[in-house]
């Protein structure tokens, strides 16, 4: 079974950044072949993708994130990242990271990182 460890959150004021790391215990040549997400999941909310990266690194954004995420990857290390800049206080919440939604069923998720931003 796949474990994912999240890390890197914190709390951080409005514009400041953070840099989360996912560490996946998958082989390599397993992990180098999905494309992976990181999601996130606010108080009284549903869990959202954020940001998604397939296996030959093209990215993609939800719009509330476009121009101040960035999701990147290194599969000589079984790790998946999101640097996040510009924060806002809308993006308080627990960050996750899986493989991207377009695979179902999905691995068991890690217990997050916490990240709030004050304003």
């Amino acid at each position: 079974q796949v474990q994912l460890v999240e890390s890197g959150g914190g709390l951080v004021q409005a514009g400041g950044s953070l840099r989360l790391s996912c560490a996946a215990s998958t082989s390599g040549s397993i992990f180098s072949r999905v494309g992976m997400g990181w999601y996130r999941q606010a108080p009284g909310k549903q869990r959202e993708l954020v940001a998604a990266i397939t296996s030959g690194g093209s990215t993609n954004y939800a719009n509330s994130v476009k121009g101040r995420f960035t999701i990147s990857r290194d599969n000589a290390k079984n790790t998946v990242y999101l640097q996040m800049n510009s924060l806002k206080a809308e993006d308080t919440a627990v960050y996750y990271c899986n493989l991207d939604s377009s695979y179902a069923p999905v691995w068991d998720w890690g217990q997050g990182t916490q990240v709030t931003v004050s304003s």
